[in-house]
């Protein structure tokens, strides 16, 4: 849409070079519809997929971005380029795994780049990309509500690999196989139909639209996707740019939850089958679990106030930490965006992103456009983003490609343009984009050595040489040391594997066969230590292997038997 007074920097050739909108609906579209997965990551071939689509939208963008360069200068570009530096610094000065770092950094670069090409994008530009950018949020959700009716009316229907199977009865979890995930999927998809209906005139077509994504809000059970349809209700309240007839659906979307609720229910009672949404409610709105481990993690913030416990070390520290009254799951996150990085970057650290974060929600908020018909693309990016924060209030969406790069490019729209004292050249985000095409076919490869070991073929090598084949691996090879750890002979090349795969996710198994492997080297009282930590978890696995302690005649059956004489600290087991 051509511009009737655009700023001279974007008036060059450079800036009106043209785009390709296809890019940026398959980044936007196609990495939560992908079924197909092999284990042991159940949605890693969505995050790859999600590299490589965001990757091919820098390298068919590029060129309609003048102002990124100015862009660096912006908190949420500071704020994520602070966040680069953690991963790498948690290998270099402590102990997480170089494959664990190289993965995170890979994620936060992307979403660097994804930020700064979208707010660098030229005013002609922009709409063109808000426009391919909601197009593909719209068709993900119209597809991913087919996914969702399959799973819970037709369940014989999802094959796992165009349509994941539901884990859990009675609930949707669409192809990324999480309800609360599902929820924000189809959040954004409301988002992305409101303003494709607004700027097409296609109005009528917004009320099913709504009525749709709602309805498989209630089938995934989310209590978070309820809380968000409030938040679309109060953008009904707030939004006077929006027409009369946009307000009016987004005020009816908790009318629609109760009718979907209602209807669901009616179902439920005459077919015989589980509505899982109605058990959930009554579990209340809060989680026990949850609130326990938001306060553990306060307590290991306070022990390392200033540096933290290390990117990626919470699960570690927590895990190995004297928690008599611990939540019995095992978390490898605290479930809260501003707890998490508090408990492992430090406070000082911590404090400086989250504040750029809230600075540059600010301006996205404040700021005013400069011109009017770019007042709902904003108000639309600002949207994306508040509601996948809202989300990480409570789960960590952002630590998945497929959430986070989307949601940085929708922070880069919703933020004021910056106008460049000269267009800033394209090939950085080419390289940039190549580089993360690349990488996800070169992963895609690398994780085989890892699917060997899990899912081993005809004739497949012994599991000893693939497991030493997946731990070199460049970005999986934690994977493997978790085989090594649990299936190896307890000892020293055991042990090795389990400090490392520890980063990880320590389970009970892991605890079991780590123990005994401190034992057979000789640290029976660190054995019997993270024995201790075990018994904390309360777990079936843990409780069949403390069975062998009761009805000793005299000896105690093994060392673990007996509790540790003192307090480890979990640095020392690193």
């Amino acid at each position: 849409m051509p511009s009737s007074a655009p700023m001279s920097s974007q008036s060059t050739p450079f800036a009106e070079a043209p785009a390709t909108p296809l890019g940026l609906v398959l980044a936007a579209a196609l990495p939560p519809l992908l079924a197909f997965n092999q284990t042991p990551a159940a949605t890693l071939y969505n995050q790859l997929l999600a590299l490589a689509g965001w990757g091919l939208v820098l390298v068919l963008w590029a060129p309609a971005t003048p102002g990124w360069r100015a862009g660096l200068k912006s908190p949420a570009a500071m704020a994520l380029a602070l966040l680069l530096a953690a991963p790498m610094s948690s290998v270099v000065w402590r102990a997480l795994p170089l494959s664990l770092g190289l993965g995170a950094t890979a994620i936060i670069g992307a979403g660097l780049a994804v930020l700064l090409v979208a707010q660098g994008l030229s005013t002609q530009s922009r709409q063109l990309a808000a426009e391919a950018f909601c197009w593909g949020l719209l068709i993900t959700g119209l597809l991913t509500v087919a996914v969702c009716i399959v799973q819970v009316f037709l369940p014989a229907g999802a094959d796992g690999n165009f349509i994941a199977r539901s884990g859990v009865v009675g609930s949707a979890v669409g192809n990324l196989r999480q309800p609360n995930h599902l929820a924000s999927l189809m959040m954004w998809s409301s988002i992305a139909a409101v303003f494709i209906t607004e700027k097409r005139g296609w109005r009528p077509a917004l009320a099913p639209l709504l009525f749709a994504f709602v309805f498989t809000i209630v089938l995934s059970a989310s209590r978070t996707g309820y809380v968000g349809i409030a938040l679309l209700a109060l953008w009904g309240v707030v939004d006077r740019s929006l027409s009369r007839s946009a307000r009016l659906c987004l005020l009816a979307t908790p009318l629609m939850l109760g009718v979907s609720w209602w209807g669901m229910s009616l179902w439920s009672a005459e077919s015989g089958h589980a509505f899982r949404a109605a058990s959930r409610l009554s579990e209340g709105a809060g989680s026990p679990s949850r609130l326990a481990i938001l306060r553990d993690a306060w307590a290991l913030t306070t022990a390392n106030p200033l540096l933290g416990v290390g990117w990626g070390e919470f699960n570690f520290a927590w895990s190995l930490t004297p928690f008599p009254d611990r939540p019995i799951a095992f978390f490898d996150h605290t479930h809260n965006i501003a707890s998490q990085l508090a408990v492992e970057l430090g406070l000082p650290w911590a404090g400086a992103v989250l504040l750029l974060l809230a600075w540059a929600l600010w301006k996205a908020w404040r700021s005013p456009s400069e011109k009017a018909e770019d007042t709902p693309l904003r108000r639309m990016a600002l949207m994306i983003v508040l509601t996948i924060a809202l989300h990480s209030l409570v789960e960590y969406p952002l630590w998945y490609a497929y959430f986070l790069l989307p949601a940085c490019f929708a922070l880069g729209l919703a933020l004021p343009a910056e106008a460049p004292a000269k267009p800033a050249g394209a090939t950085p985000w080419r390289m940039i984009g190549g580089l993360l095409i690349a990488g996800s076919a070169f992963a895609v490869w690398d994780y085989q050595r890892v699917v060997a070991i899990y899912m081993p073929s005809e004739d497949a090598m012994p599991l000893g040489a693939r497991i030493a084949d997946g731990q070199r691996s460049l970005f999986f090879s934690h994977q493997a040391d978790y085989a090594a750890a649990t299936s190896q002979p307890p000892g020293p090349f055991a042990l090795e594997a389990a400090r490392r795969t520890a980063f990880n996710l320590i389970d009970a198994r892991l605890l079991m066969h780590w123990s005994q492997s401190l034992e057979k080297t000789g640290d029976v009282q660190g054995a019997r230590f993270l024995a201790d930590r075990l018994r904390e978890f309360r777990n079936p696995t843990g409780d069949n292997w403390f069975a062998a302690c009761e009805n000793t005649a005299s000896a105690p059956a093994m060392s673990q038997c007996l509790p540790a004489s003192a307090v480890i600290d979990w640095r020392t087991l690193r």
